[in-house]
């Protein structure tokens, strides 16, 4: 998305408004029993990595990918384990943190819209899917 020749990153703020997005997010991460064991003990490498990407897939510069090479989202998160309770957690955070943020409308909308899908991505255990399947089969 963009208005004329301006990108998401720069209509909603640039840079500063995605280091507090960053901030917003992992702040609730770090109180998250269900999430907060998937993190390493200091987030800080994780929340610069966050920042950067954010930054990059919105219209910012294209550190991430200087840095960290291609995002490979799915690969890169394929160890931890990702349920469709811990998708709902970490899309709770991220949206709890762009209203925090203060992001506007129309920018508000496409970026739910893109943790959304991102998050449902994500998921790489289906159990509580599969076991939902088989208790109504039972019946």
């Amino acid at each position: 998305m963009s208005n004329g020749d301006q990108t998401v990153y720069e209509l909603v703020g640039g840079e500063a408004t995605f280091c507090a997005l960053a901030d917003a997010f992992y702040a609730r991460v770090e109180d998250d029993p269900l999430l907060r064991p998937m993190f390493p003990a200091d987030l800080t490498a994780g929340k610069r990595a966050q920042f950067l990407f954010l930054v990059q897939f919105f219209g910012g510069p294209q550190d991430y990918s200087v840095e960290r090479g291609h995002p490979r989202l799915r690969m890169r998160h394929a160890p931890f384990p990702i349920d469709e309770r811990a998708r709902q957690a970490w899309l709770n955070h991220m949206l709890a943190a762009l209203d925090e943020v203060g992001i506007q409308e129309p920018m508000l909308s496409f970026m739910r819209d893109y943790f959304v899908r991102a998050s449902e991505h994500m998921i790489n255990r289906y159990d509580d899917i599969v076991n939902v399947q088989s208790d109504r089969s039972s019946r």
